[in-house]
């Protein structure tokens, strides 16, 4: 699926742009479920809170943005359990994790049109906090991504670095973590624009984030997240939870004894 190359990118630059895993009959039955799925199940708010809205947005901007946001669509469509478990893939993320992999979780990102919600440069790692590197994230891209919607953009080489530590405070209280916008710019980052139909892979430690959409219509990315499964989870989203195998076996290792089927 990757060639020599394309994996020693990845562990270079710690992402990798794989154009056309899905076909247009599967987009066709992803989207229309993701619109099923933002109507009936999807939550929209102001997003992430911090200063770095005030950086991103000018004030009128910052008043309006939302984000639409659903963790986990494959226990809602059918059609997105096959996305997430799709062969093309799954055998790719077997080259960049090795033979076992582990889903981790999904997550709907939409930003709305011609305010749709920025993100500050930030890494994966404070959302679901794990022991190594060994977790690649996945967006399924819904739409075309160019500058004006909010493409994806990364700091690239930045994973080499582990784990950063984020703002998480301010002197109103908490904030949704992100790197200081005086030190980490998203002027200073690689865009990386992709088709409908197109993957973005990049490591947990990567930094990356967004524009805002100033386009009239809506951009629509789907996060993935795998995992070894000997790569412990220490905090975040998700905490304690299995996910399902979608290469390989699980090792005894990763779990002392079999899953309980006992509700908690």
């Amino acid at each position: 699926m990757l060639t020599a190359d394309q994996v020693a990118f990845y562990h270079e630059q710690g992402y990798l742009h794989l154009p056309e895993v899905y076909s247009p009959a599967e987009m066709d039955a992803l989207d229309r479920d993701l619109s099923w799925l933002i109507e009936s199940w999807a939550v929209e708010n102001m997003g992430w809170t911090g200063p770095w809205r005030q950086v991103l947005m000018d004030a009128a901007t910052e008043q309006q943005s939302k984000l639409v946001h659903l963790h986990d669509l494959q226990f809602y469509a059918q059609s997105w359990l096959h996305a997430v478990t799709h062969p093309r893939l799954v055998a790719a993320l077997t080259q960049l994790l090795g033979e076992n992999v582990e889903l981790h979780h999904s997550t709907l990102h939409a930003k709305p049109p011609e305010t749709g919600h920025p993100f500050p440069l930030h890494q994966d790692s404070p959302f679901y906090q794990h022991r190594d590197e060994r977790y690649v994230d996945v967006l399924v891209h819904l739409d075309d991504t160019a500058h004006a919607n909010g493409e994806i953009r990364f700091l690239a080489g930045s994973h080499r670095a582990g784990h950063l530590e984020h703002v998480t405070q301010t002197p109103d209280g908490p904030c949704t973590p992100h790197l200081p916008t005086d030190r980490y710019r998203l002027a200073d980052t690689t865009p990386v624009p992709a088709r409908r139909g197109d993957v973005v892979f990049f490591n947990i430690y990567t930094v990356h984030g967004s524009y805002v959409n100033t386009t009239d219509r809506v951009r629509r990315m789907v996060r993935v997240g795998y995992r070894d499964p000997l790569n412990e989870q220490i905090g975040g989203q998700s905490l304690g939870r299995p996910g399902l195998l979608v290469a390989g076996r699980r090792p005894r290792g990763a779990a002392a004894a079999p899953f309980s089927t006992e509700a908690r």
